[in-house]
């Protein structure tokens, strides 16, 4: 399964370089798009489960790394105001 990466701009400036265990995450989020901060969050949480059920139907358990992913995003969001945007700066194949 190919594990890509995505850069992430948060509305601070701070870049976070993130993991996807599945190529899944290209339907949820596009690079060079910026989203409202809530919109990123939902988008990312469904990437990620998405992501770790495609692990699990492979490997017979979630990705604990998709899981670590989605911690961060929330954990970084809960620092800004709802009104904030996100961009993804780019999506790298790992």
């Amino acid at each position: 399964m190919p594990a890509l990466l995505f850069d992430v701009r948060w509305p601070d400036g701070e870049v976070s370089r993130l993991y996807s265990p599945s190529t899944v995450i290209g339907s949820y989020l596009a690079a060079g798009a910026r989203y409202p901060l809530a919109d990123f969050v939902v988008r990312a949480r469904a990437a990620m489960q998405a992501a770790s059920e495609r692990v699990r139907a492979v490997h017979g358990f979630p990705c604990s790394r998709a899981a670590a992913t989605l911690d961060h995003i929330e954990t970084q969001a809960g620092r800004y105001p709802p009104d904030a945007h996100v961009a993804v700066e780019r999506i790298l194949h790992g």
